[in-house]
């Protein structure tokens, strides 16, 4: 690792303050991002991530993507956690700290607000930065694109029941436009531009040599993309510390949690690290802006399940910056088939 990847938790760290600082002295130049967007995503962050996104995606063999039928192991714990187990317990810990634990200080509307929240996060899997998370944990491409793309058909049919489930309403309008738009941005363009590089490159080790040279590309894309969403969030977050420390608390809970059932599971299972790194992470992080549109469309714009879903962003990319190095210490200790 050079000296600028092995420091990458204080770039973000300096990045966060970055954008804390821009959002509260130039408001105006804020506005005109957060303007930027499209079906709920915002177009100057949906740039960088694909600019983090593309250089895996170079390294993906489709040559290779029938081999993952024969490891299917780690792409049933992916659907497994996500799908079975991560809702649910995500529901079941806003329950517990919004109504019991941090009843004392918050109003009973308002708990229900970030409830609903955390429910619509817990129900939505990443989609994009998994790419960045499985490069950073040098995990298999070719796999990775697998898991995301049969997450993302499942999360067509079931994202909605399950909320409404969970939600006790009925009438859960999917914006497909967010769904759609964001698979295009994320997945196929990246794949499409990969694919073309791909074979313009030529053999392994060209690719390999661009992999190299594009890496530190995707993680300053990583770090000026957290500098933007703690800039569009700025304001709340000095407006409301407390509210995003308590609501932070059961998220964080989840996250690490729903990665140590993932990847103990992966590792009992015998799957080799390069897949079950991933496999744990994508259970880990969420589709945040699938949470944040639906939260503003069924709850509005200032309300506290938006709030919550937002709170979601700001303490993803720390979070997930943990596991990452976690995840590449414990790499020894897994299968190296």
């Amino acid at each position: 690792m050079s000296a600028f990847e092995r420091y990458l938790s204080l770039w973000i760290a300096l990045a966060m303050l970055a954008g804390i600082g821009v959002g509260t002295v130039a408001p105006g130049l804020v506005t005109a991002v957060a303007e930027a967007e499209i079906a709920s995503i915002n177009l100057v962050v949906a740039v960088l991530i694909w600019a983090m996104v593309y250089p895996m995606m170079v390294g993906v063999d489709f040559g290779a993507v029938a081999g993952v039928a024969k490891q299917p192991r780690g792409l049933l714990v992916t659907l497994a956690v996500n799908w079975l187990v991560k809702p649910f317990t995500m529901a079941a810990l806003a329950v517990l700290f919004f109504e019991h634990v941090f009843a004392p200080w918050i109003a009973p509307d308002d708990a229900a607000q970030y409830t609903a929240g955390l429910i619509l996060l817990g129900a939505a899997p990443c989609t994009a930065m998994v790419f960045v998370w499985s490069q950073l944990t040098r995990g298999d491409a070719t796999y990775t694109l697998v898991q995301v793309s049969v997450n993302d058909l499942i999360m067509v049919v079931a994202f909605a029941p399950i909320v409404a489930f969970l939600l006790g309403v009925t009438d859960i309008a999917v914006p497909w436009e967010t769904l759609v738009l964001a698979t295009i941005l994320y997945v196929a363009l990246p794949l499409l531009a990969g694919l073309l590089t791909r074979r313009r490159l030529g053999g392994p080790e060209a690719i390999d040599a661009f992999a190299a040279r594009a890496k530190p590309w995707s993680v300053a894309g990583l770090i000026a993309t957290v500098a933007i969403l703690f800039g569009l969030q700025g304001q709340v977050i000095l407006d409301r510390p407390a509210v995003i420390a308590l609501i932070a608390v059961p998220i964080l809970i989840q996250s690490y949690g729903i990665f140590a059932v993932a990847y103990a599971a992966a590792f009992a299972l015998k799957v080799p690290h390069r897949i079950a790194a991933p496999c744990a992470l994508i259970g880990t992080s969420n589709f945040f802006e699938l949470a944040v549109a639906v939260a503003i469309s069924l709850f509005g714009l200032n309300s506290g399940a938006a709030l919550a879903t937002v709170v979601g962003v700001l303490v993803e990319v720390p979070v997930m910056l943990t596991l990452v190095a976690f995840a590449n210490r414990t790499r020894p200790r897994f299968a190296s088939t």
